[in-house]
């Protein structure tokens, strides 16, 4: 009776689906198979000492040779999760997928300047993979993505991108000497620490993924890493058309170094170049040296996280002197609900003066996109950005956030910047340093372990330096659903 009833909603589901993209189709699909057995399954006790696996930011990391273990709980569609290559049983396929739901409502999009008008809309993201083990060192992933967008009143290359390669690559992982050496090349996605500069950029619709070859070695507290990427560039119009080519390229080498002290160390030189770039103030051929360093940890019940980058180099015929910091720190309180008090800066140089023989405007690389708030309303450039915030936990899969963020300009002759780098029309050299504040309300629940859903509203004061080019005060509302399988 239940595989009949799950058949039904299958089929049911079909015929309610049918604007969605193949990807999305088939990730819903799988979804109500799946969810079919998820509270059984979830009840089940596991006696045998291994876990079954849950979906990961990373789905490539993910190790589902547990089900080869016949007391593991089993759920639907797991002949899909575990496919045995061989009597090896580190050697498998395994077939996933993730759906994003997406609703948002934006009564000001660019602060209302010119034609920018109350906007809600709905953002999908699916995605389908299928990951290759033979043996404990060979691994061969891809994966397929579908972004796509309903009612958004302008459509960006972060909202849109038809179905296309979003990974593909191959990667071997082995002791060497006293180490483990790892090596991956393909098209992958990669992100640094908290994602400030470096990310895979979740938040938007459409993520960040890297035409990259990839070195760790891992030697006690240590971690060596080079990097040779072209990162890819999304294009709206069609299936399978994003490129990467020499015309944008981002490589370097990092360490990694645990128990420093109270917390953990790390630092990375990358080089930035880029064919026909443009800023306010420079244009031309940008080469950019960066340098970064960040000290992260937890004592007790003070968590901090610290990270500074500089950037030299040359965009055109002028040269470039940039830096940003990025800091959180925070206190959690041994009490019900484990308040945590949280205090976050950020600083971002903007260009001093125009029209000399260089330029200050940092340059925030591949952002999360959404690290201030979901709304994204500014970048991580010419900005200074303090945040207190308090963090709730009534239950443990439940979180709640409310913060207060003030913002102002590093400096007057530069613009306002909004995601990712975008200048806001007509605030460079108008205004003033205040650029706004701004609420921040938001729900994180764990409604199971494959399926989450988030709730954020966020309300921007435009100060003066908005407000001289038109701006005015904007609200922001997202509500989210995720799911994995």
């Amino acid at each position: 009776m239940h595989k009949v009833t799950s058949t039904r909603a299958a089929e049911h589901l079909a015929a309610s689906t049918s604007r969605l993209g193949p990807i999305a189709y088939a990730a819903v699909v799988l979804a109500v198979l799946a969810t079919a057995g998820i509270a059984h399954a979830e009840d089940a006790k596991i006696v045998c000492g291994a876990d079954r696996p849950i979906p990961l930011f990373n789905r490539w990391q993910e190790d589902w040779s547990v089900l080869a273990d016949p007391c593991v709980p089993r759920q639907p569609l797991d002949d899909l999760k575990y496919v045995p290559l061989g009597g090896d049983p580190h050697s498998y396929l395994s077939l996933g997928a993730n759906l994003r739901e997406r609703f948002e409502y934006n009564n000001a999009p660019l602060f209302g300047i010119g034609t920018s008008r109350a906007d809600s809309y709905l953002l999908q993201r699916a995605d389908v993979s299928a990951d290759v083990r033979l043996g404990r060192h060979l691994q061969f992933f891809a994966q397929l993505a579908d972004a796509r967008v309903f009612g958004k009143d302008s459509v960006s290359a972060v909202d849109r991108n038809p179905v296309d390669v979003q990974q593909a690559f191959v990667a071997w992982v082995s002791p060497l000497g006293p180490g483990t050496f790892k090596f991956r090349v393909g098209r992958q996605e990669m992100a640094f620490d908290l994602q400030r500069f470096i990310s895979v950029r979740d938040g938007p619709n459409v993520r960040q993924a890297y035409d990259a070859v990839w070195v760790d070695y891992e030697l006690d507290k240590w971690r060596f890493l080079g990097y040779l990427t072209q990162p890819v560039q999304n294009r709206k119009a069609s299936v399978f058309d994003d490129v990467s080519n020499r015309h944008l390229t981002f490589s370097g080498v990092r360490f990694d170094r645990k128990d420093v002290g109270p917390g953990d160390l790390s630092g990375y030189y990358s080089a930035y170049n880029k064919t026909g770039a443009s800023y306010i103030d420079a244009s031309g051929g940008e080469h950019r040296n960066v340098y970064d360093l960040r000290y992260s940890g937890k004592r007790g019940a003070v968590d901090w996280d610290v990270e500074g980058m500089y950037q030299s180099g040359r965009v055109g015929t002028k040269s470039i002197s940039a830096w940003a910091l990025g800091s959180v720190f925070g206190y959690t309180l041994a009490s019900p609900w484990s308040p945590r008090i949280g205090i976050q800066l950020d600083m971002a140089s903007g260009d001093r003066h125009s029209k000399d023989g260089s330029t200050g405007t940092f340059n925030p690389l591949f952002p999360n996109g959404y690290y201030f708030t979901l709304a994204g309303y500014t970048g991580y450039s010419n900005v200074i950005h303090l945040k207190p915030s308090i963090t709730l936990k009534p239950k443990a899969d439940l979180t709640l956030l409310g913060a207060v963020g003030l913002q102002w300009r590093h400096s007057t002759a530069d613009a306002v910047y909004q995601q990712p780098s975008t200048p806001v029309p007509g605030t460079a050299g108008q205004g003033g340093h205040w650029t706004g504040a701004y609420l921040q309300l938001r729900a994180d629940w764990a409604m199971t372990k494959t399926l989450t859903s988030a709730v954020e509203a966020v309300h921007y004061q435009a100060g003066n330096a908005l407000r001289s080019a038109g701006g005015r005060n904007s609200d922001y509302v997202g509500l989210e659903l995720k799911y994995g399988w």
